[in-house]
């Protein structure tokens, strides 16, 4: 497994734009929303979306948001469609997002899921996250130091 992070431009747009959500699960906006958010936030060159490919086949979608004040990355979504799931690529992919933000001058991840969404809350605590007592529009926040 050869996991990168890759800018989304026009080879990869409409690939990225066409993926969904694993059936049922309505935890994660919808990549549609997520572009468009990025594009609102463009000129703050703080919003940073990213497609996630093994090799070269794209198995998912992330976005991250700077807070330079506080030296934190953001993970704001993650989305790895169902026939993804459960092949470490979500791990991986924080993996990445860690070593992108400590080379930028970044010393805390963080990230927020909705409450009952057990897979994301596993795989946060597996990747080292933590509880911070936060709760952000009706999420639990987590962090992690780099």
């Amino acid at each position: 497994m050869t996991v990168r992070l890759r800018d989304i431009d026009e080879s990869n747009f409409y690939q990225v734009l066409a993926m969904r959500r694993p059936a049922g699960e309505d935890y994660v906006a919808p990549n549609s929303v997520s572009l468009a958010e990025a594009w609102l936030y463009r000129n703050d060159h703080t919003v940073h979306p990213l497609a996630i490919y093994d090799d070269d086949v794209l198995v998912g979608f992330v976005m991250t948001h700077d807070d330079r004040s506080q030296r934190v990355c953001d993970i704001w979504r993650i989305l790895i469609p169902e026939v993804y799931v459960n092949h470490g690529y979500g791990s991986r992919a924080i993996e990445l997002l860690g070593q992108r933000a400590q080379a930028a001058g970044q010393v805390r991840l963080r990230l927020s899921y909705v409450p009952g969404n057990a897979m994301a809350e596993h795989v946060y605590a597996k990747a080292g996250f933590t509880a911070t007592g936060e709760i952000d529009e009706g999420e639990i926040v987590m962090e992690r130091l780099l």
